[in-house]
């Protein structure tokens, strides 16, 4: 079912266009009730026009939309947002995607608007995305479930400081995953394959992995694969040694939540 609207997506770039597409995908908003607003062309919003969304409309047209999605940058969001401000309904909520701005500084520059906070990943365009979700009020919270959920898998955060950490897991991770996938083909390459082959076994064991995943637990999954004394268990015992994997991913993820921090500043 399509969540009523209207709906304001302010900012199309990557991020947002993949939340376009996904409401597009899976019909989660109608293309009538899409307000949109960018400042340069984008191939997400014209499609989203032929399918009868307002692009640029005259800001008056904010006074009727049920929710605005602040998609921009966050270094630019108080620039973008400010000329807005007089032409929002009384009932309106705020959505905000932007990593590191906290709902007190989104507070501090928009006024007395409810806030839901929002981190999708890009996945959200082909309806496979991950989300987090917080809020402090309860309405917000369920519109931002509402709106993310048919294109997502949604959490519901307890408590907003654990949206840096979710960013730096799930916002974040899928560069991670594709990171491992470039150095586990180089890794083959060292070990005699050609660097085309090497790419093409690493990218399929990337998918295949993801496939086969399901709703069994980890460790459940390693174990299905890495039997005791064999070459998987081996390559496993390599990884772990002297802790480096979970080192090098407690640093990975700590350098990305000091970064979003530093960005919301």
């Amino acid at each position: 079912m399509a969540v009523a609207g209207p709906v304001a997506l302010v900012g199309c770039g990557r991020l947002g266009s993949a939340i376009l597409e996904g409401w597009l995908l899976t019909q989660t908003v109608a293309p009538g009730d899409l307000i949109i607003l960018s400042p340069s062309e984008k191939p997400s919003a014209e499609a989203a026009r032929a399918e009868g969304a307002r692009i640029n409309p005259p800001l008056e047209a904010l006074t009727e939309a049920r929710v605005i999605v602040l998609a921009v940058k966050p270094a630019m969001w108080r620039e973008v947002v400010t000329p807005l401000l007089p032409f929002l309904g009384d009932e309106a909520v705020i959505l905000s995607v932007m990593a590191g701005v906290t709902a007190p500084t989104l507070a501090e520059g928009i006024g007395g608007w409810p806030i839901v906070r929002v981190m999708p990943t890009t996945g959200v365009s082909r309806g496979r995305g991950v989300a987090s979700v917080w809020s402090a009020d309860d309405r917000a919270r369920d519109l931002g479930r509402d709106l993310f959920a048919p294109m997502a898998e949604t959490v519901a955060l307890a408590d907003e400081a654990l949206m840096d950490a979710a960013t730096a897991v799930a916002g974040s991770g899928a560069a991670y995953f594709y990171a491992f996938t470039e150095a586990l083909a180089r890794a083959g390459e060292a070990a005699g394959l050609d660097a085309a082959t090497a790419d093409v076994l690493a990218r399929a064991t990337l998918r295949s992995a993801a496939d086969s995943m399901g709703e069994d637990g980890l460790e459940a999954l390693i174990g299905r694969i890495a039997s005791p004394g064999g070459s998987t268990r081996a390559g496993l015992d390599a990884l772990a040694k002297d802790g480096r994997l979970t080192t090098m991913l407690d640093e990975t993820v700590a350098a990305a939540v000091r970064r979003n921090r530093e960005m919301g500043a």
